[in-house]
């Protein structure tokens, strides 16, 4: 049977769309929407609270919950389980990869239940001696609330993030990419209806208001979990899925995810120490430091999600399923296209989205002072510069796990976390809060280039990209001057001239990176699907 699988992949030879290509653009379009409402939640939010200490506390209370759900089911379970998943799925059928599947989650669900109520009753610890002790004590109570209020959420999601991985592992992207969007617009009914003290203008009409301040973001938060998962259910219904009140910690399913998570428990828990530390060193900072750097990491994400998430999402499965097949020279042609893929398309969006920042966050956000706005675009394009870096490691960590190798993506990342400490301690006494981003893009893009190298040395051809690089540095210089230029001369509103400079620059990249756009089309043709793939 495999042999017969192996020749069909051979064979195949059809013009269209790949699976691979079309699932990333699937993906793409839904983070688009996702980022889209980010974006709208991000403008309320910051113009109803400014670069305000109870906007600083709000992102602080995030960090221990945001860590519990990477470790159990947003990161950590959810990319373990993947892999596992797609090799039940090509050799033993659905029925016996949902029975695997339910297992891991009651587990998940009892696990995150019991972390957290050990992290509410030590909640004030950790605020105090952890997260943030550069604040005074009525701002350390208030954070001790919130992160309380927001273990619920994070109970929902230690069910949703597996949710995803699943659906994922089926070939399914479509609820998947909807429900970070649906999470967003949880969010936004918090900030709009619940948090405001007064109606919030629409138009011509004034919407009804809860009055809950910022508690009321903590409850949208958790509305929005509800969402996400809820508009999974459908999909798991879909493909057979039925819940049973089984655990089984001794299925050998249920002990190749845990070991396979084990590694990838402590590489989550190395990623969130940044978080963890980042707003530890900006604590003492002066008022707002902590959101800025909340909001400048945000604007970095919305293209690395986009142009990095997206491919390293719908990546995994097909490059499990060549792993799983022994198809070493396909597994290697496809993560070459992936990096060259993800060099061609951030290099050129990171340097024109730098360029015509200043214009664009002013316009976003007119509560900030001219002095606000200069913070957030300074900590932006420090954290701009590592967007390819942040992106490349998404593949190279992804390729990783695709070979049930999660010990070195744990050890690289142990070494980021160290890195990024140093740097930190020594760069904001120099730089404030610019030194705080600039560590992080250092750290992050170290890690990446040491993955990959570390992957190139077993698949030999992985790094091939000197001549894209060539092409996209080209491309990104011509992009930049005719952006510069619009922006210089140009008559017309700033934001918009901007706006319009950054379509010229693509547009200009865009033959020179056509190679790799065509090349993407095509990647991951090779890849076997399911007995049943569904869009």
């Amino acid at each position: 049977m495999v042999d017969m699988i192996k020749s069909h992949i051979a064979t195949q030879k059809s013009p269209r769309l790949s699976h691979f290509a079309r699932s990333t653009l699937l993906i793409a379009f839904f983070f688009g929407v996702d980022k889209v409402l980010a974006f709208v939640r991000q403008i309320i939010v910051n113009n109803q609270f400014g670069l305000s200490y109870e906007l600083d506390v709000f992102n602080v209370a995030n960090n221990i919950p945001d860590l519990l759900s990477a470790l159990i089911s947003g990161g950590a379970l959810g990319v373990a389980l993947i892999p596992v998943l797609s090799d039940y799925l090509e050799k033993r059928g659905r029925g016996k990869t949902w029975a695997l599947f339910v297992r891991v989650l009651n587990l998940a669900f009892i696990v995150t239940a019991l972390l957290s109520v050990v992290i509410a009753l030590f909640a004030p610890w950790l605020i105090e001696v952890v997260i943030a002790p550069g604040f005074p004590a009525e701002q350390q109570t208030l954070a001790v609330e919130l992160m309380r209020l927001d273990l619920v959420a994070i109970l929902i999601f230690s069910l949703s993030g597996l949710a995803m991985a699943a659906l994922q592992a089926n070939q399914h992207f479509l609820l998947p990419a909807l429900a970070p969007a649906l999470y967003n617009v949880g969010q936004i009914f918090g900030a709009l209806i619940l948090a405001p003290e007064s109606g919030y203008p629409l138009g011509s009409m004034t919407l009804p208001h809860a009055g809950m301040g910022i508690h009321g973001l903590v409850w949208g938060v958790i509305l929005g979990a509800l969402l996400h998962l809820g508009i999974q259910v459908p999909g798991l219904l879909r493909y057979g899925f039925r819940w049973q009140p089984v655990v089984g910690l001794r299925t050998p399913g249920v002990q190749q995810v845990l070991r396979l998570m084990g590694p990838r428990v402590l590489t989550m828990l190395f990623i969130h120490i940044y978080f963890v530390a980042r707003d530890n060193l900006a604590s003492p900072l002066p008022e707002g430091s902590i959101t800025a750097l909340n909001l400048g990491w945000f604007i970095m994400q919305v293209p690395e999600t986009l142009l990095g998430s997206a491919v390293a999402i719908a990546l995994l499965p097909s490059i499990s399923e060549l792993f799983s097949l022994g198809l070493g020279e396909k597994f290697t042609q496809t993560v070459n296209g992936a990096v060259r893929a993800i060099l061609a398309f951030t290099i050129p969006s990171a340097v024109l989205l730098a360029i015509g920042l200043p214009p664009l966050v002013a316009r976003a956000f007119p509560a900030f002072s001219p002095a606000e706005v200069d913070l957030v675009v300074w900590v932006t394009r420090l954290y701009l510069a590592g967007l390819t870096g942040h992106a490349l490691l998404e593949i190279a960590s992804r390729s990783f796990y695709a070979t049930q190798n999660a010990k070195t993506p744990m050890w690289a990342a142990a070494l980021n976390a160290l890195v990024f400490i140093v740097l930190a301690v020594w760069l904001t006494g120099r730089m404030g809060a610019g030194g705080i981003a600039l560590a992080g893009t250092l750290a992050f893009t170290s890690e990446a280039i040491l993955l990959l190298w570390l992957l190139g040395r077993g698949y030999q051809g992985l790094l091939s990209s000197w001549d894209t690089l060539a092409r996209v540095a080209l491309a990104s210089i011509l992009g930049s001057l005719a952006l510069y230029g619009l922006m210089r001369f140009a008559p017309g509103p700033p934001w918009l001239i901007a706006l319009l400079g950054m379509l010229v620059g693509l547009g200009l990249a865009l033959p020179l990176v056509w190679p790799e756009i065509k090349a993407f089309a095509h990647m991951g043709r090779q890849s076997a699907g399911p007995a049943d793939p569904r869009p």
